[in-house]
This record gives structure tokens, sequence and C-alpha cells, in this order.
């Protein structure tokens, strides 16, 4: 696999948990073929993007290339007030949710800009790109592949279970069916699998076909399942029942070629993960890839805590006995919840670290106020040496990758659920919002390898539930302990697949290079 003629488009949702793992794809495709690589966008995102490409502004258009791995941005044009946003909303970094939906409409303007730079490349390169890969969220790229006499490949940077589960809601409304509260899922086998009506986030609940989220992501979805197959940033053997329901739902190829991180956190020593780092010691790590810095960095400047500090307090405390707790970089949760799981991280007396951000109803992007959590708990658990509070932004790779972190309070967003396991962390959820819901359904039932704390950000929660939560999921026996078997049993099974030694190929290497061969059959066939 070495025609470096051949040229891929891909084209990522706009958000930056999308376009991270986008890039690692874009990466880790071009290394194994050389093919050119062009990532497409809007100005914004391609300027978050374009800190790990060199600039080139001679052209036109904004493109930046590097030489060295052939990997493009162009940006689309894209004017959010032409669509109700506020200015230079590019993304859905710290929109507020009252304008996601617009967000998502206006995604379809990028239509036409696309094809016009589809054949742009056409007639620079005397042929058509032998695939664009779009986001599950993009499924307009399908007619545009088809339109410019190629294929699209639908790539989704969630989970299989957590995909199939998210997209068959809002394509088949099953919850309007519900007996009892209780429905059934297309796609998913009858027999052993039902969701609850209680387990879906307000929007899903309301959906009935004629609301605006019903509207938007069903015209977004459907097209891509006249794609030529599915992408998923996963692993298919720790998750088999949802790679079968996209393939039931979709009746297409699923190639899971995850998990699309740092090459560092797959790579284990006798202490955890290899990292590198300026002074040498294996617990700092400065990542060096180019995907967890895009846009992690422009935060650490200003607010958060640096690897160096954080490993020295970890440091300091027994093995798997610190909890990690951070919701993403564009959720939080209300005031009442805050000050409840405070109470109870103090009455638990274990150790943590908590990544912690305005709540709902303020900016989350503003400074953080003493008065929203109890009064004198950041001077006690600062001085006991109990509880870490970071504003903002904390090394999350190295805190997960540390033997002190035991377990790992989170909204189940796909990217920190890998994170987690890849490093044999057992969960605590909190599903917030998308498909987190069924992430943490998967993680409980399929996996168990998590505990569900309370689910949304409306929902009662008492300090005496997260204590009990807190000490089960940190215990080192019973079913804390059997949590940490299977976390540890998964990470084996995530590094696994990636592995290429010899003649041995992981399964995720061998999905690679089955989807790149896919691919050129396909275009073989057509011409």
């Amino acid at each position: 696999m070495s025609d470096h003629q051949e040229h891929i488009v891909m084209l990522p949702f706009l958000a930056l948990g999308h376009m991270i793992p986008f890039l690692a794809l874009a990466k880790k495709i071009q290394e194994r073929t050389n093919y050119k690589i062009t990532i497409v966008s809007t100005p914004l995102n391609v300027k978050y993007l374009s800190s790990t490409i060199v600039k080139d502004s001679t052209q036109q258009v904004v493109v930046t290339q590097n030489p060295q791995n052939n990997i493009s941005l162009v940006s689309l044009p894209y004017n959010s007030c032409e669509h109700g946003l506020p200015p230079n909303t590019e993304n859905t970094e710290a929109l507020p949710l009252k304008d996601m939906v617009t967000i998502f409409n206006s995604t379809l303007s990028l239509k036409e800009p696309l094809k016009k730079l589809i054949f742009e490349i056409i007639e620079k390169d005397g042929k058509p790109p032998l695939c664009i890969v779009s986001d599950t969220f993009m499924g307009f790229a399908s007619e545009v592949a088809k339109s410019c006499a190629t294929f699209n490949v639908s790539f989704t940077t969630a989970g299989a279970y957590g995909t199939a589960a998210y997209v068959s809601l809002w394509l088949n409304l099953p919850h309007l069916l519900a007996i009892d509260g209780v429905f059934k899922m297309p796609g998913f086998d009858d027999s052993c699998c039902f969701f609850s009506v209680n387990q879906l986030h307000p929007f899903m609940k309301l959906a009935n076909g004629n609301d605006p989220w019903s509207k938007v992501l069903k015209s977004l979805f459907s097209p891509s399942l006249d794609s030529l197959g599915f992408l998923c940033n996963s692993v298919e053997e720790i998750e088999p029942m949802g790679v079968k329901a996209i393939e039931n739902l979709t009746k297409l190829p699923v190639w899971c070629i995850g998990p699309l991180l740092p090459q560092c956190m797959l790579k284990k020593g006798e202490k955890g993960p290899i990292f590198e780092s300026k002074n040498g010691k294996d617990q700092i790590f400065e990542s060096r890839n180019g995907t967890d810095q895009i846009f992690e960095s422009r935060i650490r400047k200003e607010h958060g805590l640096s690897p160096e500090k954080c490993i020295e307090w970890l440091n300091k405390h027994p093995q798997s006995s610190v909890l990690y707790i951070s919701f993403g970089s564009q959720n939080t949760i209300s005031t009442s919840q805050m000050m409840a799981l405070a109470l109870g991280l103090e009455d638990s007396e274990r150790p943590f670290i908590w990544v912690i951000r305005p709540p709902i109803g303020f900016d989350i992007k503003g400074e953080f106020r003493s008065e929203w959590l109890p009064k004198g708990f950041q001077e006690r658990v600062s001085k006991s040496q109990k509880g870490l509070i970071v504003k903002s932004w904390a090394p999350q790779l190295q805190i997960l990758s540390h033997s002190s972190t035991g377990a790992f309070l989170t909204h189940c967003g796909w990217n920190s659920v890998l994170e987690s396991l890849s490093q044999g962390v057992p969960i605590i959820s909190w599903p917030l919002a998308a498909e987190q819901a069924f992430n943490s359904k998967m993680l409980m039932e399929e996996m168990g390898v998590c505990v569900e704390l309370t689910k949304g950000f409306s929902s009662d929660i008492e300090k005496e539930v997260v204590k009990k939560v807190v000490e089960i999921v940190l215990g080192k026996s019973g079913k804390g302990k059997e949590m940490k078997e299977k976390a540890n049993e998964i990470g084996m099974c995530i590094r696994a697949a990636v592995t290429e030694e010899g003649d041995f190929k992981g399964s995720s290497v061998k999905a690679l290079d089955d989807f790149i061969s896919t691919l050129l059959y396909r275009r073989n066939m057509s011409s």
C-alpha cells in the first residue's frame, strides 16, 4: 500500500472532540499508505488544528500543508452569524445548549462548498479522491461523493454501541412505542437488550419526528446509510454487540480502527504507559503527536495544572487510591449537584483530583466562584492533601495513566472512556448529553467496569450516594476489585488491537488494512 497518488478527503463535525480523532485517523492512514489527506473544516477550526501543521499563506483558500506527512487542512466558507449563532462560533466548545441544534443545522451550508472543493481536487489530481471520510453527523457528504464519482465512508468518533443506539433512536423513534417505560432499539438483539425512557436525554424523550432535533438529526444521519461503510473509533473485541448493531442497522460493513489515542498511552511498561518528556522521566508526558494538545495547550497557558505538579501530587498517594473527576471540555453540572458531590467526596475521605468549571447557568469559561462549593471546602482538602481542585483543564492522559489513579468519574464521552479503559481504570459514570447514557449502559451491563452515580444536570444527588459509590469503586475487594480486573482485561485487549509485531497484526490494524483494500477494490471495479 504505497500509492502516494491516492487522495482522501476528511470532513469532521464542528466539535473539537470529533476533530481530534479525525486528525489522529488521518495520521494513521497517511503513515500506513503515504496517501495525500485533506481535512476540511471551517476557518476557525482550521486554525485550531493547524498548530501541528505548517501554514502556507500563499494560497487563496486557507490551506496548511506539512510536506513531511502530506496532510493538509482546507477551510470552507462559513459565517456563524448567518446561521443565528454568536460571532466567531464555529464549533460546539462552550456553546449554550439552546444553540446546539442551530450549529447542527448550519453544517448543511458546507455541502456545496465541499462539492466545489472535490471538483477542484479532481481537476488538480486528474481523478476523484479515493473517498471522502465524513463524520456520521455530516451525512450529506454521501450525496457529494456520488455526484463526484467517489465514495463516502462514515466515521463515528464515538463507540459502536453508543453510535448504534444514538443513530437508531433518532431514525426510528422507538421510545414512542415504550411499554411501562421500556422499549426495544432497532438494530440490537431483542432478546437481551432493552432500553429505558429514563435513560434518555430530555431532548430524546420529547422527540416525535416534528421537533427541531428530530428533523435535523434525521436529515444528517439518513444519507450516511448510503455510505460504503462505517469506520468506528473502537476495538471490535470490546464492543461485539455494538458492532453487530451498527451492521444490523445500516446493512454496511464496519471497520473498528480504534482506539485513536496517543501512541504512548498504548505502550505499557512495568510502571504503566511509556511517556516521553524533556527530562526523560516516564511519569511526565508532553505530547508529541499533536492530537491532545491542539486545543488543550491554549487553555493550559491561562488555567489548569501542569503535568509536573500533577504527578508530584499523585506521587504522594497510594496505588489505585485517587478518584479523578472531569466532565469533559464542554460539560458541567448544577450548583446543587456540585455541592452534593463536594460533600460526598469529603465524607468519603478518598483522595481526588477534580477538574471544575462554573455550574449550569453560568459562563463555563468564566471565573470559578468559591460560593459554588461548601464553605471552606477548597482550603480543607488542600491542607489535608485529600483533594486537588483544578480550574478548567488538567493533564488527563497523565492522570489516568498514573498508578495512583483508581477510578474516573466521567460524563462518559467516548474519548474519555477510551483513555480510561486503555489504562485499566474503572469508571463512575454521570452521563450528561448525546450518546453518553448509552455508553454508560454498555459499560455497566456489557463490560462490568462501571457504576452509574446519576445522569443529567437536573437530577437530584445526595452526598451519601456519592460516598457510597466512591467507596464501592475504589474498594480493594468485592465489586471494586472485580471492576478493576475487568478494566485491566479490556486495557490489554485495547493495546493488543493496535499491536503490529512481526507477522502479528491486532484487529484494529487488520481493519485499517482491510478498509484501504476495500476502497482500492471498489474504485477499480467502478473505473
